[in-house]
C-alpha cells in the first residue's frame, strides 16, 4: 500500500503538512506509540502514529524524528487531540529529514487509520499470493507439456526472478549457465552436505542454495543450484519439476539402452555375424570406421560387497561421469559403454573420468567406484576385446581401492595379479612371506622391507646396503635368512620373480 492511497481516501480527511515529494513510499504496517525514541519496535517501512505524548519541549520534536528516520519508517501522522495543532517544530523537523508528516483529525480514531492500513496490506499480500501461485502454475503447466530443463530453468528465471542450473555429482552443468570451477565445488558441497537443501558461499561472496532433485543416491544424483538464499518451499517444488523431466528423458533412453545392451551380449557371445554386430553398432550410434573405446564400471561400499542399494549404481554412475551417455549393465565386469573418440582420446576420456571419480572418491569417501578404459578400437568385431580389456582394467582398478585405470596400465605383471582370484593372492604371499614377517615380529628385523628393497636395486648389494643406510654385510646376512626361511635362493631368476609376485600380491 502506498502512502498516496492513503492520504487519497476521503473518509480519513488526513492533511499533508510535510514530504510531498515521498508520496510513492510503500507501507509495510501500522504503529501507534508515544515513547521519546520507538527505534527497537520498528523494523523499517511502518506508518508511525503518535498522539505527541512525548513532546515536553520543542527541542523534542529533533529527536524523535531522528529515532524514526534512522528506522526507516514511510511517514509519520500526528493527532493534534493533546495540543490543538501540530506543532511547527515537528513540521520543520519532518521537512528537513524528508519524512513525510501528514495530521490526523481529532474526530478519525488512530484504529480507523490502522484499519484501512490492515485491509490494504491484507489485499495486496493476496494479488502477490494470486500472482506467486500464477507463476508457479505457469511453470508447472509447462513441464506437464513437456518443457525441457534449459525452457524449465529460462521459465524460472522469467517467472520467479530465480537464477537456476542443474549439476550432477561428477560435477558437470546438466542444465543452465553455470560456470565448471563452480559446478565442481558446488558438487562437492552437494556430495558432503549432511542434509539438503543447504546454503553454500562461494569464493567472492556469491551464495547458491543446493536442493537435491531425488531420491538417486547421491553418487548418481542430480542437484538443483539456485543463485542466493531461496525459501525451502520453493526449491522443493521447482526440485521437483526438475526430477519430472529427468523421469521423462529415462524413459526415452531405456530403449536405447536395451539396444546397447544387445550388442555388447552378442559381441561378447563369439559367435555373432559381423555384418549383423556392424548393423547394431551404427543403431547405437557409431559408425564402422569411427574409432571408440570401451570403458566399464562398478559401485561399492568400501569394505562391503555390493548393497543393495548399490547393485544398479555402476550403470548410473558410469552414465553421469560420460554426461549420460548410455551405459549397458551387462556382463560380469560391470556396466559397459562405447564411448565415440571424435575430438579426444581414449586417454582424455580417461583423464575426464579419473577427475570426475576422484570428486566423488573426495566427497563420498563410503562409496568405492572402479572404472576401466580399453584402448582405441574400430569395427563392431573389436567390441569383445575391448569388454575384456576394460575388464581387466577395471577389476585391477578394484584391487587398488577404486579409480581408474587404462589399458596401457594393465600390460604389466599386475595384469596378471588382477586376473587372480583375491583369496588366491592372500595366500600365495602368505605362503611366501609369512615365515618373514613372523621373524620381522619377534625379533623386530627388516626382512620384509631388505627383500623388497634388495629386489628393487636388481639384486645389488651395495645398491640396497646404501637405500636401506645399514653396512653392505648386514644385507648379506639378511638375505641369508630369507633363503633359509623361505626355501628361495635369490640368485635365481625364477624365485626372485616368486618373491616379487609375493610382494605385490600381499
Amino acid at each position: 500500500m502506498l502512502l498516496r492511497d492513503l492520504l487519497a481516501m476521503p473518509e480519513l480527511r488526513l492533511g499533508l503538512l510535510a514530504g510531498e515529494s515521498s508520496l510513492d513510499r510503500e507501507i509495510s504496517g501500522a504503529l501507534v506509540t508515544d515513547l521519546p525514541d520507538p527505534g527497537r519496535y520498528l523494523d523499517g517501512g511502518e506508518l508511525v502514529l503518535t498522539g505527541l505524548m512525548w513532546r515536553q519541549d520543542p527541542a523534542d520534536s529533533q529527536g524523535f524524528v531522528d529515532a524514526l528516520v534512522r528506522a526507516e519508517v514511510s511517514a509519520l501522522g500526528a493527532g493534534d487531540a493533546r495540543l490543538g495543532h501540530i506543532p511547527d517544530d515537528l513540521v520543520t523537523a519532518c521537512r528537513d529529514r524528508g519524512l513525510p508528516l501528514f495530521k490526523v483529525p481529532v474526530e478519525v480514531s488512530f484504529g480507523a487509520v490502522m484499519e484501512i492500513v490492515g485491509r490494504g496490506l491484507a489485499a495486496a499480500q493476496a494479488r502477490d499470493l494470486r500472482g506467486a501461485l500464477g507463476r508457479r502454475r505457469r511453470i508447472v503447466a509447462a513441464v506437464a507439456e513437456g518443457a525441457g530443463l534449459d525452457e524449465l530453468l529460462a521459465l524460472t528465471s522469467a517467472e520467479l526472478g530465480i537464477s537456476a542450473a542443474v549439476i550432477n555429482a561428477a560435477g558437470s552443468v546438466v542444465a543452465g549457465d553455470l560456470a565448471e570451477a563452480h559446478a565442481v565445488r558446488l558438487a562437492r558441497e552437494y556430495l558432503g552436505a549432511v542434509r539438503l537443501p543447504t546454503l553454500v558461499t562461494e569464493p567472492g561472496e556469491e551464495v547458491f542454495t543446493i536442493f537435491t532433485v531425488d531420491r538417486s543416491h547421491r553418487a548418481s544424483g542430480w542437484a538443483l543450484v539456485c543463485r542466493g538464499e531461496i525459501e525451502a518451499e520453493t526449491g522443493f517444488e521447482l526440485a521437483s519439476c526438475v526430477a519430472m523431466e529427468r523421469t521423462r528423458a529415462e524413459g526415452g533412453r531405456r530403449v536405447e539402452r536395451r539396444l546397447a545392451e544387445q550388442l555388447v551380449a552378442l559381441a561378447c557371445s563369439g559367435g555373432a555375424d559381423p555384418s549383423e554386430l556392424s548393423a547394431r553398432l551404427r543403431t547405437c550410434g557409431i559408425d564402422t570406421a569411427e574409432p571408440y573405446t570401451v570403458v566399464t564400471a562398478t559401485a561399492a561400499r568400501r569394505g562391503a560387497a555390493d548393497g543393495p542399494d548399490l547393485a544398479a549404481l555402476g550403470g548410473q554412475v558410469l552414465e553421469e561421469l560420460l554426461d549420460r551417455r548410455v551405459v549397458a549393465a551387462a556382463g560380469a565386469d560391470g556396466a559397459v559403454s562405447l564411448v565415440p573418440l571424435r575430438e579426444e582420446t581414449a586417454d582424455a576420456v580417461a583423464a575426464r573420468l579419473r577427475a570426475r571419480t576422484e570428486l566423488l572418491a573426495a566427497g563420498l569417501p563410503g562409496t568405492r567406484v572402479s572404472i576401466g578404459v580399453s584402448g582405441a578400437l574400430t569395427g563392431a568385431t573389436a567390441i569383445r576385446g575391448g569388454v575384456e580389456e576394460a575388464g581387466h582394467a577395471r577389476r585391477m582398478a578394484d584391487a587398488r581401492g577404486g579409480g581408474v585405470v587404462t589399458s596401457d596400465e594393465i600390460y604389466t605383471h599386475a595384469l596378471v595379479l588382477a586376473t587372480v582370484p583375491g583369496d588366491v593372492r592372500r595366500s600365495f604371499a602368505d605362503r611366501l612371506l609369512g615365515p618373514l614377517s613372523d621373524y620381522d615380529r619377534e625379533h623386530q628385523a627388516e626382512l620384509v622391507r631388505t627383500l623388497g628393497t634388495f629386489l628393487d636395486c636388481a639384486g645389488s648389494w651395495n645398491g640396497c646396503a646404501e637405500r636401506l643406510h645399514v653396512h653392505v654385510n648386514t644385507v648379506r646376512y639378511r638375505i641369508r635368512r630369507i633363503e633359509e626361511l623361505t626355501g628361495k635362493d635369490l640368485s635365481s631368476m625364477a624365485d626372485r620373480v616368486d618373491l616379487f609376485l609375493a610382494l605385490r600380491a600381499g
